[in-house]
C-alpha cells in the first residue's frame, strides 16, 4: 500500500504545474523538438495563429561572449508569441492597460534534459480568462 501512494504521489507531482517567479511551467515527457512540435500544433489548431517564435535560446548562446559570460543557460528554449482577436479585444475594452500583456507567450525550453513547457501568469481580474487559455493550451501540448 506504502508502494502505491508514493507512486501515486509522484505521478500526481509530475502532473502539477510548477509555480515559478510568475510563470506556470509542466514538465513534458519528451524531447525540446516533440515540446515546441506540440505546442505549435495546439496552437495552430485553436485556429491561432503564431506570430513569431522567439529561438531565446540560440541568442543567449550565440551572444555569452560578446556579454563576457560563458554560462549556458538553456540547452534551448523557444518563446511562441501570438494573440487571439476575440480574447485580446475582451480585454483591451475591459481595459486599455490590457495592452500590456499583447501577444501572449508559451516558452518551450531544455535543461540537462529535463523540458518543460510554460507561460507567464495575469494578473487577477480578466486577464484571468487569458490565463486559462493559455494553462489549456500548454496542458494539451503536454499531454496532461
Amino acid at each position: 500500500m506504502k508502494n502505491w501512494f508514493l507512486a501515486a504521489a509522484t505521478i500526481a507531482a509530475l502532473a502539477a504545474p510548477v509555480f515559478a517567479q510568475d510563470a506556470t511551467v509542466y514538465d513534458f515527457d519528451g524531447s525540446f523538438d516533440d515540446a515546441t512540435f506540440a505546442v505549435e500544433g495546439t496552437i495552430v489548431g485553436r485556429g491561432l495563429v503564431i506570430d513569431y517564435v522567439s529561438h531565446t535560446g540560440e541568442m543567449l548562446a550565440r551572444t555569452g561572449a560578446d556579454v563576457g559570460s560563458d554560462v549556458k543557460i538553456f540547452d534551448a528554449a523557444d518563446i511562441f508569441l501570438f494573440c487571439s482577436a476575440v480574447l485580446s479585444r475582451k480585454m483591451m475594452e475591459a481595459d486599455r492597460g490590457n495592452i500590456a500583456h499583447c501577444p501572449y507567450s508559451i516558452f518551450v525550453t531544455d535543461v540537462d534534459g529535463t523540458v518543460q513547457i510554460g507561460y507567464r501568469n495575469f494578473p487577477e481580474g480578466p486577464m484571468q480568462e487569458v490565463q486559462q487559455l493559455l494553462d489549456s493550451i500548454v496542458q494539451e501540448a503536454a499531454g496532461l
